[in-house]
């Protein structure tokens, strides 16, 4: 018996949908970064993403997007298709400062993002290669002062909390600070280590392995308190700078991204983090692993805005 003219098109609609359906189930993961591989938000999503990719049945690809500080990554996750699982990986650079300083970013991290899983934590160290003649941050200071043409101060990208960290430096030295932003830590360590800038502000996860091979020397570090990775490395605030930070990497979703796929993936992200041995593979990353869920991300952001928001709008700071 033939069917109905009129429910040919409903069928077809139907198989359309149901087929969509298995294309999204079937699609690998992106997980976007915006900053070049070896730095420390590349590391963590790479940990992430093979965990993650177990759980999810299909495969996990990580996405190195550089460019515009971050922003670049930001702009291309915020345009995703639907049909393409993405996520950003991102830290307070891209998702705080730069909408804050750039008129352009092209996104709006609370318009356009939701937040998925809050996964680690770290601060910030100020490191000087082997040229410089100094152990101390004070002896540093001393050394800014007497050598303003050399203040010089690489960060892993321009707008970043290391960015400002440096500007605060010059400011207690009393010098104009050049700051010179790179594509990434791996770029920025590279020419600390080859002598092409005396001074460097980044993650102290990524200057540690450098420091302890000698290569470098890192003189202060940002957290309230000395890091357990370190504790022989004074904090700012021990060497005479009234300074403290820890900045984060956090996974947002899309908005264009179902919340319920959204929930989905917090979720797994959640169950990847507490295992014993994705927090062994942080560690041994010299990293912090944070486990927390979507309503405590959304609340640790929240918290986080209001307290330096404030700071990146009062520093007067333009592209």
């Amino acid at each position: 018996m033939r069917k109905p003219l009129s429910s040919v098109p409903a069928i077809a609609l139907a198989l359309a949908l149901a087929a969509s359906i298995t294309q999204a189930q079937e699609a690998p993961l992106r997980i976007v970064v915006g900053y070049a591989p070896g730095g420390s938000t590349d590391r963590v999503a790479r940990i992430v993403a093979d965990k993650l990719g177990s759980k999810l049945g299909t495969p996990v690809i990580v996405e190195n997007k550089t460019g515009a500080g971050g922003r670049l990554s930001a702009q291309a996750v915020k345009a995703a298709p639907a049909h393409q699982p993405t996520l950003l990986l991102a830290n307070p650079a891209v998702m705080l400062v730069a909408p804050l300083v750039f008129p352009d970013a092209g996104y709006d991290p609370e318009r356009d993002f939701r937040p998925v899983s809050h996964v680690n934590s770290y601060e910030f160290g100020v490191a000087v290669g082997s040229a410089v003649p100094v152990k101390e941050l004070p002896h540093l200071m001393a050394w800014l002062r007497a050598n303003p043409d050399k203040a010089n101060f690489g960060v892993p990208a321009t707008g970043s909390l290391p960015h400002f960290f440096g500007l605060m430096v010059g400011d207690a030295a009393k010098v104009r600070a050049e700051v010179v932003g790179y594509r990434g830590s791996a770029p920025l360590l590279n020419d600390l280590l080859g002598g092409q800038v005396p001074v460097a502000f980044d993650t102290f996860d990524t200057l540690l392995p450098q420091h302890e091979a000698g290569k470098i020397r890192i003189l202060a570090v940002s957290g309230a308190k000395r890091s357990a990775l370190d504790g022989k490395i004074p904090t700012f605030k021990e060497s005479g700078l009234d300074l403290a930070a820890t900045g984060w990497n956090t996974f947002f979703a899309p908005m264009g991204m179902p919340k319920a796929q959204a929930e989905r993936l917090a979720a797994l992200i959640h169950e990847v983090m507490k295992d014993p041995d994705t927090q062994r593979k942080f560690e041994a990353a010299k990293m912090e692993p944070v486990v927390a869920t979507m309503a405590q991300t959304e609340a640790m952001l929240k918290a986080y805005r209001a307290q330096w928001a404030p700071v990146v709008q009062r520093s007067g700071f333009k592209p």
